[in-house]
């Protein structure tokens, strides 16, 4: 055999030897406790055939503790490209088989790579998260790489799009670069993200909790609102991840995707003529409105079990995708408190950062009240959505359906935070509080002195509702651009982004603005 055929030979046995990860044994493992490798995921991830591995060949530099005496080719994480639907994405995986997944100097290195060649291409980075945390033998050089990847992340904010798929443990340091990204999926069952564990929180608070309980999907996608989405089966997460792209551009110099529609933008639903009950009290559900306004009832939601006073997600309209945002009357009457404040305000900061025109379905009753909500900042939570409205410069279109009250009409994209088209239907109540409030500040000496007070009262009321609860005052002055028959809402909807396509607006020139954080 010749030199050359042998040392292609040799090539061809290192791969094979780097493509076994942690060995055989570690794989089986793997699969026992039901997960997949990190280049089985990227291969579930990635078109057939379209992943381009790169630093096959890294091995890790530390002769702490006797690591010396044991390494493995790409030390812990797969990292390279390849395409979603044809388009160019940037993937890294950690791979558990290799020291439990956890980072080296070298493993952030890889990472770091691949994160500076998406940012240089325009284009989308995966990580796909499955570690122990920190390599302990190599100290302050694995944390040093934990930073030098959050730079990254901070530096790619909103300039390429970030997901991560936590698929096993995320823990200490490790969780805070999903929380940079934009959107963060967990796996029911496998995967945990905490700053400190079950045995820290233990020993320094006394208090006995499980990894699931502390830091499961199921915690993160209902009480803290970290998990963006939750999936049972990798192959689930894996289609969600590839479903999301589809919605998002590749950088924020690209357009929002347009796909080829076969749903008529002329179709009248004449459902939503009745849908709004004839007592104000009483609920209907909001998602019923928006499968019958969308392409083809197509909604893919975000944060669906977090804050469900408030409804996110992306959909499209005749092909060209949208983020919507709307308030659930079904769920607390759709008022506004600080967790639907700040996962809406996120959101709406997104789709501006990418370019995707927000469409704001609007039936709110106010803001949450209590000293729960104000002892928790609900003025600073709701100033962050209200924040993130009036800094969009993205086509935004409004649609007020019923109730629009006080400071929640405002903060709900109103003409004044730049809307550039706001529709009522007939039913909507655009006003600064309902009729029973506004009469007792309004009348209450009055009542008092009245023979009737009870029939006082209700007579006011009925005069104020009668000139508040319907769109005409606000149409009046023109914060309201045309009051709207319901059943052609889709046809308004995508008339008002086809005229916006060509929109130019320009935030005045800063460094940055001071968010209400």
């Amino acid at each position: 055999m010749s030199n050359q055929l042998e040392k292609v030979k040799e090539l061809i046995e290192l791969r094979a030897k780097a493509r076994i990860g942690g060995g055989e044994k570690a794989i089986e493992k793997q699969h026992e406790r039901g997960k997949y490798t990190a280049r089985e995921r990227i291969a579930m991830l990635l078109d057939d055939g379209s992943f381009e591995e790169m630093d096959m060949f890294v091995e890790h530099r530390c002769h702490n503790f006797g690591q010396e005496k044991k390494s493995f080719l790409g030390d812990g994480v797969v990292t390279g490209y390849g395409t979603i639907d044809g388009r160019l994405i940037y993937v890294f995986a950690q791979d558990f088989t290799v020291f439990g997944g956890s980072l080296s100097e070298t493993m952030a290195l890889k990472i770091c790579k691949v994160m500076d060649q998406a940012m240089k291409m325009g284009a989308p980075v995966i990580g796909i998260n499955d570690s122990g945390g920190a390599r302990i033998q190599e100290g302050i050089n694995a944390l040093a790489g934990y930073a030098e990847i959050f730079q990254r992340n901070i530096l790619a904010s909103g300039v390429i799009p970030q997901i991560s798929g936590i698929f096993g443990p995320c823990a200490g340091g490790a969780v805070y670069s999903p929380a940079l990204t934009d959107f963060t999926l967990m796996m029911e069952g496998t995967s945990y993200m905490f700053l400190t564990g079950p045995k820290v929180v233990k020993t320094v608070t006394g208090e006995d909790v499980d990894q699931e309980s502390l830091g499961g999907a199921s915690v993160h996608s209902t009480k803290s609102g970290v998990t963006h989405f939750t999936a049972k089966t990798e192959e689930e997460g894996v289609a969600m991840i590839r479903r999301l792209l589809s919605y998002i551009p590749q950088n924020n110099l690209e357009e929002a995707p347009f796909t080829t529609c076969n749903d008529p933008i002329d179709r009248l639903e004449d459902s939503l003529n009745e849908i709004i009950p004839d007592s104000p009290s009483l609920p209907y559900d909001m998602y019923n409105v928006i499968a019958a306004i969308v392409d083809n009832g197509e909604f893919l939601e975000v944060q669906k079990d977090y804050a469900k006073n408030i409804i996110i997600g992306f959909a499209r309209f005749n092909g060209q995708s949208v983020g919507l945002v709307a308030n659930q009357p079904k769920y607390l009457a759709g008022v506004l408190d600080s967790n639907a404040s700040r996962k809406a305000g996120r959101f709406v900061r997104f789709c501006d950062a990418f370019n995707i025109p927000i469409v704001s379905l609007v039936d709110v009753p106010g803001f949450l009240p209590g000293t729960g909500q104000e002892y928790n900042g609900v003025i600073l939570h709701g100033a962050k959505l209200l924040y993130a409205y009036g800094e969009a410069t993205v086509p935004k279109v409004t649609v007020t359906l019923r109730k629009s009250y006080g400071g929640s009409h405002i903060v709900m994209s109103c003409k004044q935070l730049r809307g550039d088209m706001n529709y009522a239907w007939p039913t909507a109540e655009i006003a600064v509080m309902g009729g029973s409030g506004a009469v007792e500040v309004l009348y209450a000496k009055e009542a008092k002195e009245s023979a009737d007070p009870a029939a006082f009262a209700a007579q006011k009321e009925a005069e104020y509702t009668k000139l508040f609860a319907n769109p005409f005052n606000a149409a009046k002055y023109g914060y309201i651009d045309d009051i709207i028959e319901p059943r052609n809402t889709r046809f308004r909807i995508i008339r008002a982004l086809q005229q916006l396509q060509t929109k130019k607006l320009i935030n005045p020139a800063k460094k940055h603005g001071n968010i209400p954080l």
